[in-house]
């Protein structure tokens, strides 16, 4: 299965591509001059790049793939962004816990393209409603190794999947941000055409 870093790479993607929908986006945009944190998203682009590492937590508790891999866990991050967003601003809801919930999910979507050599083999993606293991075959990203972590023979092999985690999401990050800069710009200047109407 991919390593956190490839897990935050994909969740601040959804964050950014989350921004291309039409709707109210009016507080995502930032000027010019605003600070590269402001500019990237602030809050809600951090929140989507830790949301994809949260779900390995459950190494923790030997249940790896089960639960927390699962479209159900999906809908109570959804959920429990959408209340605090609603705790803390009046507008956005849906969108934060829709984009939170997207950032979520795209965990559940690079396991599902990994190698797997650990049986049962997978995740289970759609408890509650199924308790099958479930796994594409496609191979894309390589295993992380986490037994004996600190061992040279593991450090090797999760090195090696991190840089070919990065060879593939950092292009797709990148060209999402480029897009997202030209996107938001011509939000920003087609809403201040609206408030400051030419004469």
């Amino acid at each position: 299965m991919p390593s956190s870093v490839g897990h935050a790479l994909a969740g601040v993607a959804a964050a950014w591509t989350a921004d291309l929908v039409p709707g109210n986006r009016a507080w995502r945009t930032a000027a010019q001059d605003a600070s590269w944190y402001r500019r990237a998203g602030g809050g809600l682009t951090l929140a989507c790049l830790i949301l994809p590492t949260l779900p390995d937590a459950d190494l923790l508790f030997h249940t790896h793939r089960t639960y927390t891999h699962s479209v159900g866990a999906v809908a109570v991050v959804g959920l429990a962004a959408a209340a605090v967003a609603a705790a803390f601003r009046r507008q956005g809801v849906l969108r934060v816990a829709l984009t939170c919930a997207a950032a979520y999910s795209t965990h559940l979507a690079l396991d599902w393209l990994s190698v797997d050599t650990l049986p049962p083999y997978g995740l289970q993606a759609w408890w509650p409603f199924s308790n099958a293991w479930v796994i594409s075959g496609w191979d894309v990203f390589a295993q992380t190794e986490r037994r004996h972590f600190l061992s040279a023979a593991t450090i090797w092999i999760n090195a090696q999947a991190v840089v070919w985690e990065i060879a593939i999401l950092a292009p797709l990050v990148l060209a999402v941000w480029l897009v997202r800069v030209k996107a938001l710009a011509r939000f920003a200047a087609q809403v201040s055409g609206r408030h400051h109407p030419a004469e």
